[in-house]
Parts: structure tokens; C-alpha cells; sequence
């Protein structure tokens, strides 16, 4: 059973509490820079286990009568079709998507403000479409010496050309598809706009990481370094707050440095300085919410091993730099992480060593370790997910739960029909089976049954696997890792 090291329902009640508290320090009208994941932040889930993948999005909904929702959209990113990795679709499909996921959460979504706008054609067209949904839509423009000539910034020339984006509720959070997307200009913009038609609104800041109140080589934020080593993000002792009130607070890089160009900004534009420091900016409890540190702690480290991973993958693929993988290597040397602390490494390149060809392993919520190998009719994963589930309904592992009559015509339509060349089955392809063999066979329908207990379980495989493998044990919401090898020497990789 996973330990617990978060308090969700406290964090629930405090973080709303907080947002009201600081909306009523600027008159009733506050602009939040919402930065990271609105809802399906699994990094946060991994690292704060208690933590819910949509807690934040659930903590805006206990105020949601209160908010009003901008998205920010680069319009050079939509002219160059900008991918969000993870998703794998455009910025501005991203877009839609985010919407409708507001809407279904009932959240009012007021507008889109297309940032950096300067007539791209794709920009354009995608307006009308956002138009014709009836979705409102606002230009702020290019700022010659932005971020640093404050006083072209603050005057007519500069944020008075953007369009004034019109809201109604005292809650106004600007997100955005990704970074670079202009939040905070959007944010600066409509502090200026406000200030000239007598509105006195503020501006916060909501990152989930790193968490300030902590210690800066606590692996909660060495996690976060780890997951955006590719952004060169760097936790740092904040020194304006350290010189306001002689404590120590973690800040990230960008944010103190751009700190001093935003302090000059909120005097021109208010007359005096709203924030001591950019840690003041915050509003995130998450920090005073950690019920369990040890917990949190070692679900860090093995988050930082699951990048390590990730970003080897990368490597190999010539999407990560030299420069990354050293600094991911030193994190991890200076802090004493191994890759063998992930508890399926080494049971998984032990079975690799053993049978000379590629495994699979396995750690289940309770610390089982089950392995897989490679076999003429299954994939290593396959086959470690069928000994799983086997150990999960107590049956005999002698007993075969899909016999090669069964798995030997699935194998032959694939390469005689489908034109495959890989003839073992993959995980999806075992699971259909199975899904067939339960309608007249007891125990596959007594092993289909165990799958509600893989999730948070961690898999490693001995080299990288098939899309179709990842994608399936991912939607499983099982954790996964490979070794930065290729299953064969071929060039191309699908």
C-alpha cells in the first residue's frame, strides 16, 4: 500500500483561503499567473503522494463563482505550429482543449488574448475560428526592449497599444498552453489598463514548484529542477526576501531575475511597490499542507530516477543536450541517487543478463517485484504483465493463461495480414486476448479483474520500448522507465 505524505483536503481548504485573502488586498480585483498544470499535474501526484492529480483545479472550483478565466496564446506559436510534447498537438489545439476542459468543470472561460501579435496569417485564422465559437479575443502586441526599458514598457508605446481585455469577476486567471505563452505581459498589461480607468487590481503568482517554505536541496525541489532541466530552470535562495525579513525562501532563477524589472513596473503603474520580494508574489500553501517529509522525500528521488530516464531517452534521440545530461548527472551524483534505488532496475537487468535478450520488471504497491523475458510469442512487457496479474489473482504460475492457440493466430494475422514485423504480441493486444478467453474461461476473467491494482505501480524495461507498449501501461497509470537502448541496431524506430 503507498504510503501517504500529503494532506489533500487541508491543502483543498488553505489554498482557497489564501486566494480570497490576497483578491482582498487590491480592492476585490486580482490577476493570477497560473504557471504549470491546472488539472492532471501527475508530477505533483508522484512527488506529494495524498496530493490529487486535479487538486488545484478542485481547489478553484470551492471559489469558481469568483473567477473568470484568460488564456494566453503566443501567436508566433501558432504560426509555428508549436507541439506540446506531452500532448503531442498544437498550442493552438491546446487551446480548444483547455476550454473545454473549463467549461466541463463549469469554470467561465472570458477570453483568449493572442500575445506577440503581429498579423501572423495562422494566428488569424485561428481567431476567426475562436470568433465564430463566440469566444472573445484580444491582441497585445510586440514591445521593442521588453522586459527591461520600464519606462517604454509602462507609457502608451508600450502596454497602452494592447488591447484592454474586459472581465467581470474579481478573479481573473491567466493560464496559457505552455511557456512562453506571455502570462505575466498579460497579466502587466491589464495592471496598466486598470490603473488608468481607476481600478486598483493586483497581481499573484500561482507555481506549484519549487515550494519556498523548503529547505533549496530538499528533493522535493530537486524534483522540479530535474523535470524542467530542459528550460534551465534553477532553484535559488530568494535574496530580496532574505534581505526584507531575514528568513530564507526558495525562488526559481527567472523569477528573481526578472523580480527588479517588475518592482519598477508596479511603481510606475501604482505609485509605490507592491512586493518585497518575488516569493511575496506566490500565493501556493502546498508547502504547509506535507503530512508525511520522509514520504515525500523518497517519492522525489525516485521521480528524479524516472527523469534521469526520460531525459537518456532523449538523448539518444538527439532531443537533449549534452549540457542537460551532465547537469541531470550531477544532480543526481551530489545527492547520492542512484539508478538502483528505483527498486525494478535491477531485478529487470538481471533478467536481461540471465536469458541474453530484452526484460521486463515489475514493482507492485505492495514491494513484489515480478519479471518478464522475451519469449517467441510475447514481448517481455506482455509477459510480465501476464505473471502480474497471475500473482495478483493467486493463480498457479505453471498454468498458462493464454495457451499458443490462442496467441499463435493473433500472431500469424499479424504478419501474414498486417504486414508486421514483429510476430510477439504487445500489452493491448494480450488484454484484448484475455478480455476473449474470460468470456469462457474463469481465471483470465479472474486475472482481468486485477488490473484496477496496477496503477501507481513502477515498471523498467532493458531496452525502449514499442509506442503501442508505453502509451498502454501509461493509460494503465503505471510508471514507467527503460534502459537508452534499442531493442535491435536498425536506424529507424517507430
Amino acid at each position: 500500500m503507498n504510503k501517504i505524505g500529503f494532506d489533500n483536503e487541508k491543502y483543498l481548504k488553505l489554498q482557497s483561503e489564501n486566494i480570497s485573502k490576497r483578491i482582498k488586498q487590491f480592492s476585490g480585483k486580482l490577476y493570477l499567473e497560473f504557471g504549470g498544470k491546472l488539472f492532471d499535474d501527475f508530477h505533483a501526484s508522484r512527488v506529494l503522494p495524498g496530493f490529487m492529480p486535479n487538486s488545484k483545479m478542485q481547489m478553484l472550483l470551492e471559489i469558481k463563482d469568483k473567477i473568470e478565466i484568460i488564456i494566453a496564446i503566443n501567436s508566433q506559436a501558432i504560426q509555428n505550429s508549436k507541439v506540446r510534447e506531452d500532448l503531442g498537438i498544437t498550442y493552438d489545439q491546446d487551446v480548444l482543449r483547455l476550454i473545454d476542459s473549463f467549461r466541463s468543470y463549469g469554470l467561465y472561460v472570458g477570453s483568449v488574448c493572442l500575445t506577440q501579435y503581429n498579423n501572423q496569417p495562422l494566428a488569424k485564422v485561428f481567431e476567426k475560428k475562436l470568433q465564430k465559437q463566440g469566444i472573445s479575443t484580444y491582441h497585445h502586441y510586440p514591445i521593442n526592449n521588453y522586459p527591461n526599458d520600464v519606462d517604454n514598457i509602462v507609457s502608451e508605446n508600450g502596454l497602452g497599444k494592447n488591447d484592454y481585455i474586459k472581465t467581470t469577476r474579481p478573479l481573473v486567471v491567466v493560464t496559457a498552453p505552455g511557456p512562453g505563452s506571455g502570462k505575466m505581459a498579460t497579466c502587466i498589461s491589464q495592471l496598466y489598463h486598470d490603473n488608468k480607468n481607476g481600478i486598483k487590481s493586483g497581481y499573484a503568482k500561482f507555481e506549484t514548484f519549487p515550494i519556498w517554505s523548503l529547505p533549496l536541496k530538499h528533493p522535493l525541489n530537486l524534483a522540479y529542477e530535474a523535470a524542467t532541466i530542459d528550460l534551465d530552470d534553477v532553484n535559488m535562495i530568494d535574496p530580496f526576501y532574505l534581505e526584507a525579513y531575514g528568513k530564507t525562501a526558495v525562488n526559481y532563477n527567472r523569477d528573481i531575475e526578472i523580480f527588479p524589472v517588475l518592482d519598477k513596473m508596479f511603481i510606475k503603474i501604482y505609485g509605490h511597490s507592491i512586493y518585497k520580494s518575488p516569493t511575496d508574489m506566490g500565493v501556493n500553501m502546498i508547502g504547509e499542507c506535507i503530512s508525511d517529509d520522509e514520504v515525500c522525500k523518497e517519492a522525489s528521488k525516485q521521480e528524479i530516477i524516472r527523469r534521469y530516464y526520460k531525459l537518456m531517452y532523449q538523448y539518444i534521440k538527439d532531443e537533449a543536450s549534452d549540457v542537460q545530461v551532465n547537469k541531470m548527472e550531477l544532480l543526481m551524483s551530489s545527492n547520492n541517487i542512484l539508478t538502483s534505488d528505483r527498486r525494478c532496475v535491477l531485478p529487470c537487468l538481471e533478467k536481461a543478463n540471465k536469458t541474453h535478450a530484452p526484460a521486463a520488471a515489475i514493482e507492485l504497491n505492495d514491494g513484489t517485484i515480478i519479471t518478464g523475458k522475451t519469449s517467441s510469442l510475447l514481448g517481455a512487457t506482455s509477459s510480465m504483465l501476464i505473471n502480474t496479474l497471475k500473482h495478483l489473482a493467486g493463480i498457479d504460475d505453471k498454468i498458462d493463461l493464454l495457451p499458443p492457440t490462442i496467441i499463435e493466430p493473433i500472431s500469424k494475422l499479424k504478419i501474414d495480414d498486417l504486414g508486421c514485423k514483429n510476430p510477439r504480441l504487445h500489452i493491448q493486444e494480450v488484454l484484448i486476448a484475455l478480455s476473449i478467453s474470460a468470456i469462457t474461461n474463469p481465471l483470465a476473467d479472474l486475472a482481468l479483474k486485477q488490473i484496477q491494482h496496477l496503477k501507481n505501480c513502477q515498471v523498467h524495461s532493458s531496452v525502449i520500448l514499442a509506442y503501442t507498449d508505453l502509451s498502454t501501461l501509461k493509460r494503465l497509470g503505471i510508471n514507467v522507465t527503460t534502459e537508452p537502448v534499442y531493442e535491435n541496431n536498425s536506424l529507424f524506430h517507430n
